[in-house]
């Protein structure tokens, strides 16, 4: 069964003393290679197992010469060394692998990069992290993302399954001012702590039925890709057209304040993004939202879908941001109570900032007493227009 452990690691962090921690990365890819970079560098016993063949050739030389024991090759794997405090293991490493059934057995933590990497962050500097995940998508709305922040002077970077490592970019001596993450259920899997200032669910299909086998293995796939809204800051994001993704806002535990924020190609609802005629409009975060709508841009002003051409062409869209009528085809959803254009600037301070760290779930406002748009809670009874409904789930502008 192994040694005693040396050291207890379930709440170590950045500013903690590593020396004498004995972390065993189970994976010697791109992310394995990452973790045992930092952990060393934290001042770790750091050992690495992979049943692949060594294909890092002098980066393996080199991490071996700071001290790194590398195990690799067939039936590396197949026992976990003693004296572990903590394994982290790299993305698709099923929990049923040998190594990490002993580790749970033994009662040793597991890790994925993700949650080292959370772990890892600054906390005097810390940059956001705006997740995303989903089946399909993923990494063109996060390449898309990264070109916006970039775009608005921001020193981003786009991290996580769409290629760097996380943990090279939170351990990076200059600061970003955020982090685009992309997250595969894989790496949702082994996380627990980690909470993003802000998250999307793009989208749910059936995906890696290998690895989430069985009968059951549908609902354990959602729920490691609900897990990405645990903890929310800001704002949890959901597609309007995929009602599952709509299920896991509704379910999660959120900072309060925490916001349920729609995306959808028809006309939006309250607390909704969405296409009026061809024009992008916002009625999540204006002050005027539940009888106006901000038109953002046109689909023809998008001069590219190419994520790679928005930071030089992205400035000409010039975010417009007026608030627009669109009575003329409001009339399908309000009736007679259409709104009407205001004239007034797109204004963002509606968007709340967390107002404490419990847990809970956030609270929904209901959609306008004037105007009810289409929506799955067009009939719950609230507190009034902008108020909170009285029972928990996610908060509704």
């Amino acid at each position: 069964m192994g040694g005693g452990h040396v050291r207890d690691a379930s709440a170590l962090g950045r500013a903690d003393q590593w020396d004498g921690v004995k972390a065993v990365v189970a994976g010697f890819g791109v992310s394995g290679i990452a973790a045992v970079d930092n952990l060393l560098f934290l001042g770790a016993d750091v050992t690495a197992l992979d049943e692949r063949e060594n294909s890092h050739g002098e980066r393996a030389d080199l991490l071996e010469s700071l001290g790194a024991k590398l195990r690799l090759g067939p039936g590396s794997t197949a026992t976990l060394p003693d004296d572990v405090d903590v394994v982290v293991t790299s993305p698709g490493w099923r929990p049923d692998a040998p190594l990490l059934a002993q580790a749970t057995a033994r009662g040793i933590p597991v890790w994925g990069e993700v949650e080292l990497a959370w772990r890892l962050r600054d906390l005097e500097r810390p940059a956001p992290w705006l997740a995303i995940t989903g089946t399909n998508g993923k990494t063109t709305t996060v390449q898309m993302l990264d070109s916006i922040l970039r775009a608005a002077g921001k020193r981003s970077l786009a991290v996580g399954n769409v290629g760097t490592p996380i943990v090279e970019a939170v351990m990076d001596p200059t600061p970003y001012d955020a982090l685009a993450v992309e997250l595969s259920s894989f790496q949702l899997h082994w996380t627990s702590s980690m909470r993003a200032e802000s998250a999307a669910v793009l989208n749910l299909a059936e995906d890696h039925l290998d690895w989430y086998d069985g009968a059951d293995g549908m609902s354990r796939y959602a729920a490691d890709k609900a897990r990405i809204f645990h903890q929310v800051e800001k704002a949890c994001v959901y597609n309007v057209a995929d009602p599952v993704t709509e299920q896991m806002v509704v379910d999660a535990d959120v900072v309060e304040g925490a916001r349920a924020i729609g995306f959808t190609l028809g006309m939006p609802a309250v607390g909704m993004l969405g296409l009026v005629e061809d024009i992008l409009v916002d009625r999540a975060f204006i002050a005027e939202r539940a009888t106006s709508a901000a038109e953002l841009l046109t689909i023809g002003e998008l001069a590219s879908d190419a994520p790679t051409s928005w930071p030089t062409r992205w400035p000409r869209l010039r975010w417009r941001a007026r608030t627009v009528s669109v009575a003329r085809r409001w009339p399908r959803v309000c009736g007679a109570s259409a709104p009407t254009a205001t004239g007034s600037r797109r204004s963002r301070s509606s968007v709340t900032s967390p107002g404490s760290t419990t847990r809970r779930r956030p609270t929904r406002t209901p959609p306008s007493r004037r105007c009810r748009p289409t929506s799955p809670w067009s009939g719950w009874r609230g507190t009034g227009q902008g108020g909170p409904l009285r029972r928990p789930g996610p908060y509704r502008p």
